[in-house]
């Protein structure tokens, strides 16, 4: 289960005219993030700028992060695109590297059907063996990915969960029900949602502002703060 406060964070690059990725902040970052108590590393999100990077250059950013990580937290690497052989080559080669889970956001600039999305999931999916994360953030992909079309890529093995950053607390609460017979995590990925999300039944965030507001509470990181305190209101649920 993927749960607690997974950081999608920033890729580093040097001020210069070569705008080169800055290896010596990547380790500083993470390192970091790891001593307060994040508990995963997601890089190449949309807070890692995937889309301005090289596929050179995302291999060896991963290959630096997993080795930088040292399996002290699992690490989530994002290769979604809209070509679905540029993903499955993408995400084999990020498996080979080592990475521990895979989230893939849908294709953007067009409008899939409900039906081709679940295509791009199911032939991505056999083609590694690591856990999938899908990734809904309809306001930059332009398409929402349907509660029926979750619910069906939930009883694939290793599609182990969603992130979903519609912000629409119904969508994410359609999510959790659609899953709820499975082994699959339903994440937020709006960070101004997390606490109504863990309310309905959400078992993490992958929230983008940890990267920068994690500071010591008391004898607690900010973190495993944010995640007790939000478990302590499961009890009283959102209408």
């Amino acid at each position: 289960m993927y749960e607690g406060i997974i950081t999608p964070i920033v890729t580093p690059f040097n001020r210069d005219n070569k705008q080169k990725i800055n290896y010596n902040a990547t380790e500083q970052l993470i390192n970091h993030l790891i001593n307060k108590g994040v508990t995963g590393i997601f890089i190449l999100g949309s807070n890692g700028e995937f889309h301005v990077l090289s596929h050179t250059e995302k291999i060896e950013f991963a290959k630096r992060v997993v080795k930088i990580v040292d399996s002290r937290v699992p690490v989530f690497a994002g290769t979604g695109a809209c070509y679905t052989g540029e993903v499955v080559t993408l995400s084999k080669e990020m498996e080979d590297i080592g990475v521990d889970a895979l989230s893939i956001v849908t294709p953007y600039f067009i409008q899939p059907s409900n039906e081709e999305i679940l295509n791009y999931y199911e032939t991505i999916a056999k083609n590694v063996k690591i856990p999938i994360i899908l990734y809904n953030i309809p306001k930059n992909t332009g398409c929402n990915i349907a509660p029926n079309t979750v619910e069906s890529l939930s009883q694939i093995d290793n599609i182990c969960g969603i992130k979903d950053s519609s912000g629409d607390m119904d969508n994410l609460k359609s999510y959790i029900e659609a899953a709820k017979d499975q082994n699959f995590d339903v994440l937020v990925g709006s960070d101004s949602k997390i606490i109504d999300g863990y309310k309905m039944g959400a078992t993490g965030a992958i929230a983008g502002t940890s990267g920068s507001i994690i500071y010591d509470v008391g004898e607690k990181s900010l973190a495993s703060f944010f995640v007790s305190e939000n478990r302590k209101q499961v009890s009283s649920p959102v209408e």
